[in-house]
């Protein structure tokens, strides 16, 4: 691999530090410096390894470290996860997830402990716990639906009480189609995506369960062009994909002003560090490589249905090969894992969400085009991630002709199609 196929690799990249705090220091300000210095180190390195051994093809995604680090997430946690006891169905997702993305195989006996595993976390009246004996909560109930589809047996897909999820649904939705993220809990755009998600995959979905969720929707766009997480709130990153993604499912994405969401979503990605910060004025997080990149395939969609001349476009509308550039270079952990930025340490939730977006930002598939943009070594390219549900493609297209052929549990009439 030649060096200036590299955006790190540019003799001016050095120089491009942009982090301007007009004369006045402050920490914020102080922090961006520390990532920016933290990260050039790592290029520099990288780059010094590529003019020493210009044999080798760098960088390479370290696969089987990674690997073993979710196996071993999959039988025994320590210590230090307790604090996630009440997001135990996220564990199962996020580690099923990137071993999927990584093309790695699960056995027969682990798919169906995790199946019942999960099958404890539900609750008698519907919906996901974090936790066996919890309380059903809209958050969870999506990691448990995403993870059961990535196991994709019979047996999985049983677990769901189909019935009993739409009436839990129900009973979070309000009475202005927002959706309350537990009982007596928060209402915010996660709920409505969690919801929208759920409904779609198990095919469950009635006009009425989503009345007047896309006008509110659209009510948490920002004049930033973001979603935020409610009304009046700041646009974010976790929150704009939840908007857009929710709009997607809902058939509803011509009611948001998409042009000023492109231009938002653009704008996070980082100049310097190549990969996505999760607000205006913040520090680039590798999670935000597919919360940010992971909005720019809905919105391609969106400016496709718009304008004709979109279906041209060869790559999604962010730098593909410079976000690839962080994952790789600047956010693998030496003994395995994934992390949010240098210097941080390895979970779970990072590596499923950086290899999310090292997925989204390695394939292409607008309109009849379809492309492999990757970097390095051939074997670090990932399975394909679906955009709306971040699950890989084939195990939503399996997961849906199983529901599919299942009618509505309880209002057969109003279930509307796929």
């Amino acid at each position: 691999m030649e060096l200036h196929n590299f955006r790190c690799c540019d003799t001016n990249f050095e120089k491009n530090n942009i982090n301007n705090d007009d004369g006045i220091s402050t920490s914020s300000s102080q922090d961006q410096v520390d990532v920016e210095e933290s990260v050039k180190k790592l290029f520099t390195n990288f780059k010094h390894r590529l003019e020493v051994d210009t044999e080798c093809i760098l960088p390479v995604l370290h696969r089987d470290e990674h690997v073993a680090f979710l196996r071993k997430g999959l039988s025994n946690l320590s210590s230090s996860y307790e604090c996630l006891d009440a997001s135990r169905p996220w564990l199962c997702y996020w580690i099923l997830h990137a071993l999927e993305l990584l093309d790695e195989p699960l056995n027969d006996e682990t798919i169906s402990q995790v199946a019942q595993f999960l099958g404890k976390c539900q609750c008698p009246d519907g919906g996901f716990a974090g936790g066996p004996g919890q309380q059903a909560h809209l958050a969870p109930t999506y990691a448990a639906v995403n993870a059961l589809c990535i196991l994709g047996t019979e047996e999985s897909f049983k677990v769901i009480d189909r019935e009993t999820l739409y009436d839990f649904l129900m009973r979070m939705r309000t009475a202005h189609g927002s959706f309350k993220m537990h009982l007596g809990g928060e209402e915010d755009i996660r709920g409505a995506y969690c919801a929208a998600s759920v409904a779609r995959l198990t095919n469950i979905i009635t006009p009425q369960l989503f009345d007047g969720t896309p006008e509110w929707i659209v009510r948490c766009q920002t004049y930033e062009g973001g979603f935020a997480g409610c009304p009046g709130m700041e646009a974010h990153g976790g929150y704009s994909f939840c908007g857009i993604a929710a709009l997607t499912l809902l058939n509803k994405t011509n009611l948001c002003d998409i042009k000023n969401l492109l231009r938002w979503t653009v704008n996070r990605q980082m100049r310097y560090e190549g990969g996505f910060q999760g607000r205006t004025n913040k520090l680039v997080d590798g999670c935000y490589s597919f919360w940010q990149g992971g909005a720019f395939p809905l919105i391609h969609m969106v400016l496709s249905m718009q304008d004709d001349s979109a279906l041209s476009a060869e790559h999604w509308l962010f730098n593909q090969k410079a976000l690839q550039e962080y994952i790789l270079v600047c956010c693998q952990y030496p003994g395995g894992g994934l992390i949010d930025k240098p210097g941080r340490m390895r979970d779970y939730y990072h590596t499923s969400y950086c290899l999310s977006g090292l997925s989204m930002a390695q394939h292409f598939a607008g309109g009849k085009l379809s492309h492999v943009y990757n970097i390095g070594h051939e074997n670090n390219i990932l399975r394909t991630t679906h955009p709306v549900y971040n699950v890989c493609v084939e195990k939503i297209v399996h997961a849906d002709l199983y529901f599919r052929q299942l009618t509505h549990p309880k209002h057969t009439e109003n279930c509307t199609d796929k």
